[in-house]
């Protein structure tokens, strides 16, 4: 028969509820720090340009040696994933835009 006199259940439901409460405290945080959606948005076109500006001095330092082929090609998929997203973004604001515009008044 196996000795269960290691387990401590007590112990362990009170960190679970120690756990709980921590992250509900870190959801409680979350609400109140939310954030408008063009406030958002432009994050997200912040953070578009650095990475295409990161990728663009990795392609350089390529060039001049001092980046090896594979900095390269992985700041230039993140480049390229990061500028179709981009323009997948901007279809469906645009998209959405003319919806917008062919409602009746």
């Amino acid at each position: 028969m196996a000795d269960f006199t290691s387990i401590r259940p007590n112990v362990l439901v009170q960190n679970a509820y120690g756990q709980s409460k921590d992250l509900k405290a870190a959801a409680e945080a979350q609400v109140e720090k939310t954030e408008s959606f063009g406030e958002m948005l432009r994050a997200a076109a912040a953070q578009s340009a650095e990475t295409v500006r990161r990728g663009d001095e990795v392609g350089t330092q390529g060039l001049t040696g001092d980046a090896s082929i594979q900095q390269v090609v992985e700041a230039t998929m993140d480049m390229e994933s990061t500028v179709r997203v981009s323009v997948a973004v901007r279809d469906k604001i645009v998209e959405a835009y003319q919806e917008i515009m062919r409602m009746p008044i």
